[in-house]
């Protein structure tokens, strides 16, 4: 339950600020649509990146010229109203890639949210090392608990900071990258949340429904990606994506 709030709340929000705009009823269509691999990272030289390896897509929602995007496991095309968008039942994560994707975009279109498309090529290397020295000017020397699997994020990190590192993937977990276990993300999860003094997390969780597993931790959390840019701001959650457009 606590999950479906968290996604209510942001969705309560959002409603309030399309209807402020008038955008509800328009007759302008939010069309979201399954981006390639290069069209959503590029060619960079590393090829491990989950987007490049296949396990998971990025969508990407068109309003008004504007663009807003959503890492999913269950992509899919969409066409439809802002009215429709508002209407999902969003138990899903097909249906809430769709709204987050469609969301970053109106927002983005308002105004109000930034850098809501993915960086490509070398750029997420770069973002990796202004991440670096992000948290070490912010937090100093903190234990990490890196949530999702971002492998420039983990080799970088783990040169300068004590690590974590938790995922899903079935493939991934158990093994090790850069000297560092990935854990499995149900099974380690409260332990190394306990562990650590601050959570980077990919921005996706507002799309797999665990969003609230970090806001309501206690623990201080920096939200990456282009995934969680209007939500973001709609509840005043800390975001680090350095390159995005």
């Amino acid at each position: 339950m606590k999950e479906i709030s968290m996604m209510e709340c942001i969705k309560s929000r959002f409603t309030e600020l399309v209807k402020k705009n008038e955008l509800m009823d328009e007759n302008i269509s939010v069309e979201a649509k399954v981006l390639t691999t290069v069209e959503a990272i590029g060619n960079p030289k590393r090829r491990d990146y989950p987007l490049i390896k296949g396990r998971e897509k990025l969508m990407q929602a068109e309003f008004k010229g504007s663009v807003g995007q959503a890492f999913t496991d269950a992509p899919c095309d969409f066409k439809g109203t802002v009215r429709e968008i508002m209407e999902l039942e969003l138990e899903s994560n097909r249906e809430r890639a769709i709204f987050i994707a469609s969301v970053n975009a109106i927002m983005n279109f308002l105004g109000i949210s930034s850098n809501t498309i993915h960086c490509k090529d070398e750029e997420p290397e770069s973002c990796a090392e202004k991440l670096v020295e992000s948290i070490k000017e912010k937090y100093g020397n903190p234990k990490i608990t890196l949530v999702g699997y971002q492998p420039a994020f983990l080799e970088n990190l783990s040169k300068d900071f004590a690590l974590r590192v938790l995922d899903l993937d079935d493939e991934k977990v158990g093994t090790k990258k850069n000297n560092v276990l990935i854990e499995n993300g149900e099974e380690s999860f409260e332990d190394a949340l306990h562990w650590c003094d601050l959570v980077v997390a990919t921005g996706s969780t507002v799309v797999n429904d665990t969003l609230s597993n970090f806001t309501e931790s206690g623990k201080p959390t920096l939200f990456f990606g282009t995934t969680i840019s209007g939500p973001a701001c709609l509840m005043g959650l800390e975001r680090f994506c350095e390159y995005s457009k």
